[in-house]
């Protein structure tokens, strides 16, 4: 039982390994062209794509200026 990570370098290389094996988990994005839509603004509901209509987009230029 210690208190705290120890010294500073302790802490980094504790952090540092936490890091590397949680890497070793993660995973690949299966469809990245999405990503893209998402940063756009887009909205997807289960899975799906959901269209804007022509208030919505008004909106958001009324919003942006």
């Amino acid at each position: 039982m210690t208190k705290g990570a120890g010294s500073c370098e302790a802490g980094l290389a504790m952090a540092f390994k936490l890091l590397e094996a949680a890497q070793q988990r993660w995973r690949r994005v299966n469809a990245p062209h999405p990503v893209a839509l998402v940063r756009a603004g887009a909205t997807f509901i289960d899975g799906q794509l959901q269209e804007r209509t022509s208030e919505e987009d008004a909106a958001d230029k009324r919003d942006a200026a």
